[in-house]
């Protein structure tokens, strides 16, 4: 058998590596036209941020044939957004507005079709960003291309976009994944950055939130516009991306920004910043004076302070506040959300903020309120009735939590038990994530978080489930918890309330599982339920991991349902014997196996139960490291 070297050559210049390639002045504010010519090898295809406007031939002092290849004069841009490829790749393309769309990848990638989504939904991603902020994309091309290995994921080179494989490719086989989803919010987030952080960039670094907190905002719009199932699973609201909104401060103060200032407006003065300052560079008061010329000049929307004053108290000081609601003065207190046994530092802004607060009062949508330090609303203040209750931050709209009392918690338990879709979704994620994260930062204690847990029996939203799970069963104590004397109460609270859930879902495993090729959250969040309800000994779902395993054995060509592929493996294993083991130990030396299918594979060997079947993969772990595990070996007696 022979193999041919192939070569890939793919620069990643952000933040200060430019200057390693070329000598220049690597500072984002300095930019400058390139004028950029690449010499390489004739069975390579050169690419960089312009199209190329010749190709010749030369010969080196030993007389090899060398190619060059020179591209048209950039526009003014920052060095870090200079790149190139050298590639045998090969390509697809369509033309949209006058814009030369080109996805590369390996040849065989390409004539299998896995980049063909890639193409569909780059072009429609373009136009909508330029309808949207009516501002055009200025290159006559873009190139994404698809790496095999790329550290950074994406980067969004002006023109020569660079992506991880699996942020640009597209399989059959992921029909049950979210590798859809994933996609076209990589490649919108990267779009996004053409004109926020490549048409105008930030004057330095610390405004970098400026390029990834917008590119994140429209990450969201062009996803959801090319695939608009997306948008169905929240009434519109980014529920999908709420994993990441208390991870990314610049994404969640600019869904926050966007929110009070109303969409319209936003883009507004967003298109107004980019006119100004495009090919150029700004910083983050810039930004906010257009935002305040476009609220000046209207009247519908009436802020308590200036722009600059409302998010310099969220973009100079680290960190976000948590609210404490006290409803029977109808206070509103403000703190640093910090763990409280670490003591409070203070800086300049003596840790307050100015905070939209989005609310509703017994199921109906209030007017917007400004806190500034310690406020007294009286419109929040509340009955006797045990049927008026109040819920801050809906929708998720604000990046802060919410620590309510006694008295609302116990009204918003019952109120969950009794009618839980008196509650969005969002908020009902949004209510439960903020009591375990009070927990576990010791505002409260555990008691007061299961209670709003009690009602999970009538919660049919999987994304909610999951918030639940991963606070409950985290995954890193669960070969822990079983063996302390939290599990069987653990087993009893959890089972009985996702019985409706798992049967729901179980039932879709069994007799038509493709109706869930276009369900996002089960392609997310399934697997954690059924590996819950499996590691609590639910006999339904031990069952039905050795049904399917069975199935697999008896045909290996049958294909385990994705969406829970891993729990099967492992409890298909677990509840077996040597024969289930010394299967899956077949399979993982098999010559079709993926890197993929090898780790669920040694994850699921490592799930039996026997002491000597772990001893003997203990061994073959060992041994693995010798060229003596090239013998297919089996446990036997």
């Amino acid at each position: 058998q022979f193999f041919v070297k192939i070569m890939l050559v793919a620069s990643q210049l952000e933040p200060t590596y430019a200057r390693t390639v070329y000598p220049c002045f690597d500072e984002p504010a300095m930019k400058a036209t390139f004028n950029i010519r690449i010499v390489h090898d004739p069975s390579y295809v050169a690419l960089s941020n312009m199209p190329a406007i010749d190709v010749s031939e030369m010969k080196d002092e030993n007389g090899s044939l060398w190619t060059v290849t020179t591209f048209n004069t950039s526009l003014k841009m920052s060095t870090y957004l200079t790149a190139f490829v050298i590639c045998d790749f090969d390509y697809v393309t369509r033309t949209e507005r006058g814009n030369e769309i080109r996805i590369w990848a390996r040849k065989e990638a390409v004539k299998n079709g896995y980049v063909d989504y890639a193409l569909n939904i780059t072009g429609p991603i373009f136009s909508f960003l330029e309808d949207l902020l009516n501002v055009s994309y200025p290159l006559p091309k873009t190139d994404l291309v698809a790496l095999p290995d790329f550290g950074a994921g994406a980067m969004e080179n002006w023109g020569l976009i660079t992506f991880q494989e699996s942020s640009l490719m597209y399989l059959p086989s992921d029909k049950f994944t979210s590798r859809k989803a994933m996609i076209a919010i990589i490649v919108s987030h990267e779009l996004g950055h053409q004109w926020f952080g490549n048409l105008v960039t930030m004057n330095w670094w610390n405004d970098l939130w400026l390029n990834e907190g917008l590119s994140s905002y429209f990450e969201y719009l062009g996803a959801t516009f090319v695939e608009p199932n997306l948008k169905k699973y929240c009434n519109n609201n980014p529920c999908f991306l709420i994993a990441f909104f208390f991870v990314l401060q610049g994404a969640s103060i600019t869904w926050m920004l966007s929110g009070f200032l109303t969409e319209k407006l936003f883009i507004r003065a967003l298109t107004s910043y980019l006119k100004e300052f495009s090919f150029s560079n700004a910083n983050q008061d810039d930004l906010w004076t257009h935002i305040q010329m476009v609220i000046d000049a209207q009247d519908e929307v009436h802020l308590p302070a200036s722009v600059k004053q409302i998010m310099d108290s969220w973009t100079c000081q680290n960190g976000f506040p948590v609210l404490t609601l006290n409803l029977t003065t109808g206070t509103i207190s403000q703190e640093q959300f910090l763990d409280k046994k670490i003591e409070n530092n203070t800086d300049s802004y003596n840790n307050t903020w100015i905070i939209p607060i989005s609310w509703m009062r017994n199921g109906s949508s209030q007017p917007l309120m400004w806190l500034d330090k310690s406020s007294m609303f009286p419109e929040m203040q509340v009955s006797e009735s045990e049927y008026d209750w109040i819920l801050l931050n809906v929708n998720l709209s604000g990046y802060y939590r919410v620590n309510y009392d006694q008295l609302n918690l116990k009204r918003l338990a019952r109120l969950l038990e009794n009618d839980p879709k008196a509650i969005p979704a969002v908020s009902r994620f949004q209510l439960i994530d903020d009591v375990f994260a009070l927990t576990q930062f010791r505002y409260i204690q555990i008691e007061t978080a299961l209670e709003l847990t009690k009602y999970l029996a009538r919660e049919d939203e999987l994304f909610i489930w999951n918030v639940v799970l991963l606070n409950l069963v985290p995954e890193d104590l669960e070969s822990t918890l079983k063996s302390y004397e939290v599990y069987p109460l653990l087993k009893k609270y959890l089972l009985k309330r996702m019985l409706p859930i798992y049967h729901y879902y179980a039932g879709f495993i069994r007799q038509n599982v493709d109706a869930l090729e276009d369900d996002y959250f089960a392609q997310v969040y399934l697997e954690k339920l059924f590996a819950t309800a499996c590691w609590l000994g639910l006999q339904d779902c031990l069952n039905l991991s050795s049904e399917l395993y069975a199935k697999w054995m008896d045909n290996p060509e049958y294909k385990i349902p994705f969406l829970i592929r891993r729990t099967v493996c492992c409890y298909g294993v677990a509840v077996g014997s040597d024969k289930e083991w010394n299967f899956a130990w077949e399979m993982y030396n098999h010559t079709g196996s993926t890197k993929e299918d090898k780790d669920i594979l040694l994850s699921a060997m490592s799930c039996a139960k026997e002491s000597w079947l772990l001893y003997s993969l203990f061994s073959l772990c060992v041994e693995a490291k010798s060229p003596s595990l090239r013998a297919k070996m089996k446990i036997t007696y």
